[in-house]
């Protein structure tokens, strides 16, 4: 049964035991900054620094310059029975197992947040159902700040969705643990109307043979950056990290992934798929694995592939490997920027179909194994549409410019 419930009050978190990254020794790379909730140990960027030089500083509209507000976004959420969400105290949320902020924008929200929601699914729990949260926004004017942990127990099963909607200025923070020997699919879709503005970090750790799936998809909004970091608090760990985005004329859409392989005998994929059309449209993709001197026996791969549909676009993909252990079953990394494959078109034209209504065909296939993932059905079949959407939008008989 599913309820649609207020947020609770505020309540206690159990302690949660050792603190995991306090732990582990820091490596120097200027891919990943010393993680901190304290705002002064980010300085404030001038677009030079590693981690800032894809970004339009000036297009993130006064989120680094760190001002409080009062703005909020509308909340809707639909609980299976057995799930709950509570708020709790800003030194609740950074007294959890997990991974503090990396970079200025994480940890602005944390500190300016005022508390933080609390997504709390309890051990041995096995939803049949998704948990669905909608945040909608209303105006760009005010800067909105959110702070978010999804806590999932021990050997529970679980699928959330949460979705992105209207007009807003949001940088939220969003730690995920994942208990030992639970399975979590988290699903967000930043769906914003063109003229909003999205920064998110979403820190995972998971835990002892827990398996974890995040699926990203980025189909508006003026400037989306997100950051997904990724840790494992034991052996066995698996993470599966998704992305799909498209991107139109002027709109910047960054994905940044971080996988530490902070304990042996764990497991990570990365496959992030993007269209990009229309004049001065900008796509940056940029994914790091490290590889600790621990974690023996890993396995890791990494993919971006780009799919260049009109002259004007630019799509930026770096892939990145930091190995320390040369005793791992297997890593690599793979990247593709490029225009329709003719082969493709030609085999399409050839039985009867024609060319406009070919590439269509060729960009849903070139997306639908990942969408296919989900599990979700109706969202499925809505991200599909937002594609065909963007697609009818685009002046096919221009489709063929090279990359950049």
């Amino acid at each position: 049964m599913t309820t649609t419930t207020d947020l609770g009050t505020r309540e206690a978190v159990q302690d949660p035991g050792e603190n995991v990254s306090a732990a582990l020794e820091h490596v120097e790379s200027h891919l990943h900054p010393v993680p901190s909730y304290d705002v002064d140990t980010h300085p404030l960027p001038v677009g030079l620094e590693e981690i800032w030089r894809f970004t339009p500083l000036k297009r993130l509209r006064g989120l680094l310059d760190g001002a409080p507000s009062d703005a909020g976004l509308q909340w809707r959420q639909e609980l299976p029975e057995g799930v709950s969400l509570s708020t709790i105290s800003t030194e609740q949320a950074q007294g959890l197992d997990v991974s503090a902020p990396f970079d200025r924008l994480g940890a602005l929200a944390a500190a300016n947040s005022g508390g933080a929601v609390l997504l709390d699914i309890p051990a041995n729990l096995e939803l049949d159902e998704p948990v669905r949260i909608t945040l909608s926004g209303s105006s760009v004017t005010d800067v909105v700040w959110g702070h978010v942990v999804i806590r999932i127990g021990a050997n529970a099963r679980a699928k959330v969705v949460i979705d992105h909607l209207g007009s807003a200025t949001y940088d939220a923070f969003t730690p995920v643990i994942v208990g030992d020997g639970a399975r979590l699919d988290l699903v967000t879709v930043n769906d914003w109307v063109d003229d909003s503005v999205h920064a998110a970090q979403y820190n995972l750790r998971v835990g002892r043979d827990a398996t974890a799936r995040l699926f990203e998809f980025s189909l508006g909004g003026d400037l989306v950056r997100t950051s997904v970091n990724v840790d494992y608090a034991g052996p066995g760990g698996s993470a599966d990290l998704f992305g799909v985005y498209f991107a139109d004329a002027g709109q910047h859409i960054e994905h940044r992934q971080f996988v530490d392989h902070t304990a042996p005998r764990t497991r990570s994929n990365v496959l992030y798929k993007g269209a990009l059309q229309g004049q001065d449209a900008h796509t940056v993709w940029i994914g790091n694995v490290l590889i600790r001197k621990v974690a023996e026996g890993i396995e890791t791969f990494e993919q971006n592939d780009n799919l260049v549909l009109t002259d004007g676009a630019k799509a930026d993909s770096v892939p990145n490997l930091e190995i320390e252990t040369g005793d791992i079953s297997g890593a690599g990394h793979a990247s593709t920027t490029g225009r329709f494959d003719d082969q493709h078109l030609f085999y399409l034209q050839s039985r009867g179909i024609p060319e406009d209504e070919a590439r269509r065909l060729v960009v849903h296939g070139f997306f639908n194994d990942i969408i296919r993932r989900i599990g979700v059905p109706e969202l499925q079949e809505r991200l599909i549409e937002a594609i065909e959407a963007e697609l009818s939008e685009a002046d096919l008989a221009s489709v063929g410019g090279s990359a950049q």
